[in-house]
């Protein structure tokens, strides 16, 4: 059965492209995607005249339970289902070709995409690939947004990323980080922008957006349209200041962390796990029984 599943391929080709060095710019949603930083920075790179190259097959890869298409219902009257989509697209920057491929985090067949993936993006003459990535830390929403960096070599990233941290660091994998794996080892150079998003938010943040997208910018030499970004920016700053300024332990905790911030460290290992259960404790009075045990910033 495994052989006759493997022998039916995970993608199929929309549309013949030709294409001319292109780089490829890769974000899943769900596990490095904290406050959909990646998927939107992703998204934000295709123009309108964006096409699909290819689709993935989304019956193969996807568990529906998990991930439950979206139904429509007017009137009492089932219309519509959207479901869960994978797609590579084909934009471009100033004059070089650009290949996205973006949507949720696949759930089965990890090995058997990413060798499909690798043999794409040889088959396209894909020059780089470029992961991108959010994920929670202690971080505070009013000074800057970290980003760290990945590379395949040294020195491939730009002024102001760092690659690291530094040492051996054992962490659940995602998808993403298993296709970047596969597409390095055919030979094609990578790097991965991983921004930090304060642990304590929920909602979508795009101002990590906006510093992942500029740092591509930095890497590929060129401007990123930001579009509807910095406004969103603007009004997810103003509910998080508000919502801060409304609770006495919420606005310690930020204070705490902006202080570590301007003395350029970072509470590590249990400390940091500490420092979080305490913050979530102490906003629920000491009750953990229920739900995720902690109330986040919307």
């Amino acid at each position: 059965m495994r052989r006759i599943l493997g022998a039916m391929p995970l993608f199929r080709m929309v549309e013949s492209v030709a294409l001319d060095s292109p780089v490829v710019v890769a974000a899943f949603d769900g596990w490095v995607d904290a406050g959909n930083a990646g998927t939107l920075a992703a998204r934000q790179l295709l123009g309108d005249d964006s096409r699909v190259v290819a689709t993935f097959d989304a019956d193969t890869l996807f568990d529906y339970r998990a991930r439950r298409p979206t139904l429509d219902i007017l009137d009492g009257t089932l219309q519509s289902l959207e479901w869960p989509e994978l797609h590579l697209r084909a934009s471009h920057f100033g004059e070089r070709d650009l290949l996205v491929l973006t949507g949720p985090e696949p759930d089965f067949r990890w090995n058997d995409l990413s060798s499909e993936v690798t043999g794409l993006m040889k088959q396209l003459g894909v020059s780089t690939w470029v992961s991108l990535g959010s994920i929670p830390a202690a971080v505070a929403h009013t000074r800057p947004v970290p980003v760290l960096g990945t590379a395949s070599v040294r020195g491939m990233l730009p002024d102001g990323v760092s690659q690291g941290p530094d040492g051996r660091l054992r962490v659940p994998a995602a998808a993403l980080s298993v296709l970047e794996l596969g597409v390095t080892a055919s030979g094609i150079p990578s790097v991965g922008f991983f921004a930090q998003v304060p642990h304590y938010l929920s909602a979508a943040y795009p101002q990590a957006a906006i510093e992942l997208l500029t740092q591509v910018g930095h890497y590929l030499g060129f401007e990123p349209s930001l579009g509807e970004l910095p406004m969103q920016a603007l009004e997810t700053r103003a509910l998080l200041d508000a919502a801060t300024a409304a609770d006495e332990r919420t606005k310690a905790h930020v204070e705490r962390l902006e202080e570590m911030a301007d003395q350029a460290r970072m509470p590590v290992g249990d400390d940091l796990i500490a420092d979080i259960e305490r913050f979530l404790r102490d906003r629920d009075g000491g009750d953990r029984g229920s739900g995720d045990g902690g109330t986040r910033l919307n």
